[in-house]
């Protein structure tokens, strides 16, 4: 039985960013196109390192030296889905943690196939918000994550709820995806999906509040919030995060 002592705290989580920045993992990115250097540079903020190849000829090179994989439906076409199929196929090789963002599956149906496809094959996360979330049901033995104003995780025994963040995050075309690419980076020096999601999420929303004093509209406040992942340190979650275990 798993026992509270067993939930991510603030303390579990703060120790988690220093980490990244000890280790420099590796976080290959199979993301939408629109978003892609928004997310290299997040990644790269939070001390990871980014790729971001779709080539067919590379994937699997890229997957292989990466420590963790990270893929977003957005701008879906049929070679990215081969070229898809084909990174979690060597991730799943390799035993390497993966996360499934299904961006817009409520939209199209194929869509929808192909996140089911996915979910087939045992994603380490399964993220995405409310509509998505709902559409998919059951996410298997995936951590599941629906974003929002709260970011509730569930592991199918745990529950955890992060309530960091702000509302320019929406006004911003990739904070999504940029979470996206930290989670993966925690995941890479941490095994528990639980832990390592709730740190990341925390640090990202963490970020995201102290970049509002920084910014005056959507615009600066994504230039802000890249410098406030680069400058978040583990006392910062300390003090700031706000994370429990209760729906409320």
């Amino acid at each position: 039985m798993i026992g509270q002592q067993s939930l991510p705290t603030v303390e579990t989580c703060a120790e988690l960013i220093e980490r990244v920045r000890l280790r420099r993992p590796r976080a290959h990115c199979l993301m939408n196109t629109v978003v892609q250097k928004f997310t290299a540079d997040g990644i790269t903020a939070v001390g990871a390192i980014p790729s971001m190849t779709s080539s067919m000829e590379e994937i699997a090179d890229f997957v292989t030296k990466a420590d963790a994989l990270t893929i977003n439906l957005g701008t879906l076409d049929g070679e990215r889905r081969k070229v898809i199929r084909l990174a979690v196929e060597v991730a799943n090789a390799g035993g390497k943690p993966w996360i499934l963002d299904p961006v817009h599956c409520d939209y199209s149906p194929t869509r929808l196939a192909f996140a089911r496809e996915l979910i087939e094959l045992g994603p380490t996360v399964l993220r995405g918000n409310f509509a998505e979330m709902q559409l998919i049901g059951d996410g298997g033995a995936s951590l599941c994550i629906t974003t929002g104003p709260v970011d509730a995780l569930r592991d199918g025994q745990r529950s955890v709820f992060v309530r960091n963040g702000h509302a320019w995050m929406a006004g911003v075309t990739g904070t999504g995806c940029l979470s996206g690419g930290v989670i993966a980076a925690f995941l890479a020096v941490e095994k528990d999906a639980l832990l390592a999601a709730t740190a990341a999420l925390a640090t990202t929303g963490v970020s995201a509040e102290r970049a509002v004093a920084h910014a005056r509209g959507p615009g600066s406040f994504g230039i802000a919030l890249l410098d406030a992942l680069a400058e978040i340190r583990a006392s910062d979650l300390l003090e700031l995060a706000r994370i429990d275990h209760e729906n409320h």
